[in-house]
């Protein structure tokens, strides 16, 4: 095997998992609605038990994902927050291919979408976000695809990751 194929790492080599990427994003969530995140909140809004959330939380503050103050509010530290971005860069990504291209129903989209958002390299999402941006050209389009979110007006898939927000996709208006 060549030094290149032994460094390439993909997302399932770092261990993360479906339901600690719901916990990033529960966190990523409250931080934009209510300004913090608690362990109540969290175990509200996922409907789980603050027991099991504190224990997911103990992990993902070793993986150096998550924070927590002194007055015990949470959020997510520089690398937790790109991880978010990346995740629902994916999962965005990945919802207007199967709905839009590929004609999945809309449900389903979401769901299959959620389930892969975790599983993808950071080179798939860049490599698939120019592969989308190319299908929905307007040249391109006229002839070949269309999708109802314009992702020509990003120059750069890291401008599509900046303004990722909340736990759902981008408004296609």
């Amino acid at each position: 095997m060549s030094d290149k194929k032994q460094s390439i790492q993909h997302t399932h080599d770092n261990d993360l998992t479906h339901s600690m990427v719901h916990y990033l994003l529960a966190i990523h969530k409250l931080k934009e609605s209510k300004g913090y995140a608690r362990v109540t909140d969290i175990a509200y809004e996922m409907g789980l038990t603050k027991g099991s959330v504190s224990t997911a939380l103990t992990n993902l503050k070793k993986r150096e994902l998550v924070l927590e103050d002194e007055s015990k509010f949470l959020s997510l530290s520089p690398l937790g927050h790109e991880a978010v971005h990346g995740i629902l860069s994916s999962r965005t990504l990945l919802y207007y291919f199967l709905k839009d291209i590929i004609g999945v129903d809309e449900v389903v989209a979401h769901k299959d979408s959620c389930l892969m958002e975790h599983l993808m390299s950071t080179e798939t999402r860049e490599k698939f976000f120019n592969f989308m941006k190319a299908l929905t050209n307007e040249d391109f389009k006229k002839t070949h695809f269309t999708t109802s979110f314009d992702f020509s007006q990003f120059e750069h898939p890291h401008d599509f990751e900046e303004i990722q927000k909340g736990d759902m996709y981008l408004k296609s208006e």
